[in-house]
């Protein structure tokens, strides 16, 4: 029997789908994003996208950002509060909502009640970004100067970019019922007191994702008319779920509805792309290799392969050589602990309940 394609003039198109062994798999179609060493790209979204901005430093490409710590600030302290992570302090943005609400809130369209969360010091933290100041603040007036200065940077964030790349993680989120706000974790996780009458859980469908993603690449483009976007589906599991599902199940929903969103938001939307680093870690050729043993963390091995077959897609080549690379850090004791330095909110879900 003949093939159906066979009598189509080019059939390349087909043979790309033949699985490329090893690492040397980059499965990306003609046409894809190229990127200039000129070009200023900022990051945003799960926390496996803080590998992205830091893979983008070392090949020599400009992660924009702009919001810096003071050159006196250690870098290791500089790291715990949020600078460099991503192009500004929001830390992680999980869901789409988040990303909406955070342009939103940054050209004042959306001043949520929600104010402050209280620690049970007393001291206060952000609740769009409550990890993002360790030991949190000491005042209202103290949140309200920095999260000035935040959105401020987010701003010149969105009107300075060339590129966008936003790393889509969790369908799953908590938001206010007064108004809607999200927040990237539960409240009363890392401040604040969970109360049922005012936060309800909200678990995103795909056409939900979608509308989202259009109406912040919508935002984005009315302060910023040659913005490009770059979307990509985080790898890393759920690390637990408020659906009532098993996890297994709940997460594959959720990775299923945001890969959906993706790919319709690209093929729709000029100036949009996906980039698979979802189906590197986790399609067949991997062979369940760049999973670290509790099945959730993915292996350096792992983010070395996405972060090369990225650099390869968007034609690293054209970049000026990398710098010099520091000094390796001591090993950590624990080898899964200390697979990559990317800050993830939800390590906090796994910590034992104090009442328990």
């Amino acid at each position: 029997m003949t093939h159906p394609y066979a009598a189509l003039p080019d059939r390349a198109f087909w043979r790309r789908g033949v699985v490329e062994a090893g690492d040397a798999l980059a499965p990306v179609g003609e046409g894809f994003l190229r990127l200039a060493p000129s070009d200023r790209i900022a990051t945003a979204g799960s926390c496996f996208a803080q590998h992205i901005g830091r893979a983008l430093r070392e090949a020599g490409f400009d992660h924009y950002v702009t919001e810096q710590a003071h050159p006196l600030l250690p870098p290791d302290v500089a790291r715990a509060f949020g600078y460099g992570l991503f192009s500004a302090r929001f830390g992680n943005l999980y869901t789409t909502t988040q990303l909406v609400q955070l342009v939103e809130r940054a050209y004042g369209r959306f001043r949520p009640a929600e104010d402050g969360w209280t620690l049970p010091d007393g001291r206060l933290v952000d609740p769009f970004r409550p990890t993002a100041t360790p030991g949190g603040y000491g005042s209202a007036a103290e949140l309200a100067e920095d999260r000035a200065r935040h959105l401020a940077a987010v701003r010149a964030m969105l009107e300075g970019l060339d590129v966008l790349v936003f790393t889509l993680g969790l369908t799953e989120g908590w938001v206010a019922r007064t108004d809607g706000a999200a927040f990237p974790l539960c409240p009363g996780v890392a401040g604040g007191t969970f109360d049922p009458h005012a936060y309800a859980f909200r678990n995103l469908r795909a056409a939900d994702v979608r509308a989202e993603l259009g109406q912040a690449i919508a935002a984005l483009r009315a302060v910023n008319p040659r913005a490009r976007v770059l979307l990509t589906v985080s790898p890393v599991p759920l690390t637990a779920t408020a659906s009532g599902d098993h996890v297994l199940p709940a997460t594959g929903y959720s990775k299923a509805a945001l890969r959906c969103a993706a790919a319709e938001a690209a093929a729709e939307l000029p100036g949009v792309w996906y980039f698979p680093s979802y189906e590197i870690i986790t399609g067949p050729q991997a062979r369940g290799r760049f999973f670290a043993p509790n099945l959730r963390e993915v292996t350096p091995a792992g983010v070395a392969t996405v972060m090369a077959a990225f650099l390869r897609a968007v034609g690293a080549d054209a970049a000026p050589p990398p710098p010099p690379p520091t000094p390796a850090p001591a090993p950590a004791a624990d080898p899964v602990a200390g697979w990559v330095e990317a800050l993830c909110d939800e390590a906090m879900l796994d910590r034992p309940d104090p009442q328990g």
